[in-house]
């Protein structure tokens, strides 16, 4: 029961990083506000890809 649980929990981590890459561009555009966006998207993206790495990770190692 608990591997179930613990691997749910990764499937959304895993859910989470690939909707701050996909999404980044309207992220940024939504919660920042300062001049230069193409950096800040950048950001997210290279955030979004290490969190999802770690999910599948854990995911696989559960």
């Amino acid at each position: 029961m608990l591997t179930i649980i613990l691997k749910l929990i990764a499937a959304l981590i895993v859910l989470f990083g690939i909707i701050l890459i996909f999404d980044a561009r309207l992220i940024t555009k939504e919660h920042f506000g300062f001049g230069d966006q193409n950096e800040a998207t950048d950001g997210l993206k290279i955030l979004g890809f290490i969190i999802a790495i770690v999910g599948a990770l854990v995911f696989y190692f559960i």
